[in-house]
């Protein structure tokens, strides 16, 4: 059964939901958690899940839901997932902790794109929904918002250590998210008539004594001015030992964080560039392209005007090591880069993506890099230049002498290998994709 995957999905912002609230661990999941679905189901509307995932997958009904609950038990927790097979996609957890840990009820919902809950009665039905499960399980906290946003403002530890975080919790108000329920017990420490008198679009005592607190009537114009100056107000509202213009600037400041750029890559490594974006958290992706765009690769130096002469006793020999070296970096990696087999320039790219996302050079002992990884490279990155631009190999005894004639140039691979193989940030200044274009430019 085939769900949507975010991974596979454009990168966009979602809204995110984090629930934790208290459940009872004696009574039948059935029977505890029927609210909890009875509300999801009425209110979710076109984002509601299609597919649970226990040990294996099933359509989503109760019983599919509480067969999963059953077959993921263990001693001290049981977490299944929901997911959707089509637009808008969703990523939601439902976790259960058991005793001798605290009993609660967590459920992570993630739904993409945030900019469905741009529409005002998508948002009330969401708002409807999260009242219900807090009415009915007495919440811990509860936080609706931005996850790019939710990213820029530290949470979950705010700055605290995870020890702290994780001893202390929510216990004052580091944030004021599009939807919270502030527990009882936040609620008393900040004052309940403080908390009822927040200056926010809708503010209700729920009957334990949680507070549910929505900022503002959509949750996805939160980084609007309008909506930042709103935030600001009800957090200083609710810390009045926090100033209101450094608050505010602050929220400015991670707006400003989440406006679009425009990718404009070099366009030697255009294509390459291009994929590293995603490889990023939502919330740094803008500051990336902003990196990437103003990224400038030295002009490749591996070359040399005039051809050094063959200098071995066998190059027909020779010629057969470097096909080997060059076959045994297809067989080491074709898994991992498909299109290895198919020696295109394309290949390179996926090459040096492939690369940097594993931080190769930094990531595996130097040893097997200098003396199987980098040699193998060069010989591929050779044969490239022979296949693809009509090159002819002038084999030398010193490896990174060796060359392919490319028109008027000569070509070192396996130097530009060796450099290129240094450290991550090498990928990007030695990349392959920028070596290839740059000798494409002499084919005769």
């Amino acid at each position: 059964m085939t769900v949507l995957e975010f991974q596979d999905l454009p990168k966009e912002d979602r809204l995110l939901l984090t629930f934790d609230g208290d459940f009872d661990p004696k009574a039948p999941s059935s029977r505890e958690l029927d609210p909890l679905m009875n509300a999801l189901e009425t209110y979710a509307g076109d984002w509601m899940p299609e597919v649970v995932s226990g040990k294996r997958q099933r359509k989503y009904s109760r019983a599919a839901v509480w067969d999963a609950l059953e077959e993921r038990r263990e001693a001290k927790s049981a977490s299944i997932g929901l997911y959707r097979k089509k637009w808008p996609a969703l990523d939601m957890m439902l976790r259960l902790r058991y005793p001798p840990l605290p009993a609660t009820l967590h459920v992570w919902v993630n739904v993409q794109p945030i900019s469905l809950f741009s529409d005002l009665e998508r948002c009330r039905r969401f708002v409807e929904m999260v009242r219900v499960w807090s009415s009915t399980y007495p919440p811990l906290h509860v936080v609706a918002h931005s996850m790019a946003d939710d990213e820029l403002s530290g949470a979950p530890g705010f700055g605290r250590d995870d020890d702290a975080a994780r001893r202390d919790g929510f216990d004052k108000v580091y944030e004021v998210s599009w939807l919270n329920v502030f527990g009882p017990r936040l609620v008393e420490s900040v004052g309940r008539q403080r908390m009822l008198s927040a200056p926010a679009h809708f503010v209700e005592e729920l009957p334990n004594g949680s507070v549910l607190l929505v900022l503002r009537p959509t949750a996805a114009d939160f980084a609007s001015d309008e909506a930042r100056v709103a935030q600001a107000r009800a957090h200083v509202h609710l810390r009045p030992d926090l100033d209101f213009d450094t608050v505010l600037r602050t929220l400015r400041e991670r707006s400003a964080a989440l406006v679009p750029i425009e990718p404009r890559f070099h366009p030697d490594v255009a294509p390459f560039l291009s994929r590293l974006p995603d490889e990023f958290a939502i919330s740094e992706r803008q500051r990336k392209i902003a990196e990437l765009n103003a990224f400038r690769p030295p002009e490749p130096e591996e070359w040399l005007p005039v051809v050094l002469p063959a200098d071995v006793e066998n190059p027909e020999r020779v010629l057969s090591d470097y096909g080997n070296l060059s076959e045994s970096l297809v067989a080491a990696l074709h898994t991992q880069v498909p299109s290895l087999m198919e020696e295109t320039p394309e290949s390179l790219t996926d090459l040096d993506f492939y690369f940097w996302r594993e931080n190769f050079p930094e990531r595996y002992k130097r040893e097997l890099i200098d003396e199987h990884t980098a040699p193998a490279l060069g010989a591929y990155l050779g044969s490239m230049l022979v296949r693809r631009l009509g090159g002819t190999w002038v084999p030398r005894q010193h490896l990174e002498e060796s060359q392919v004639r490319v028109g008027k140039r000569v070509w070192l691979p396996f130097l530009r290998a060796r450099r290129y193989m240094q450290s991550r940030e090498s990928l990007l200044e030695y990349s392959l994709t920028q070596f290839f274009k740059e000798a494409e430019r002499y084919r005769p």
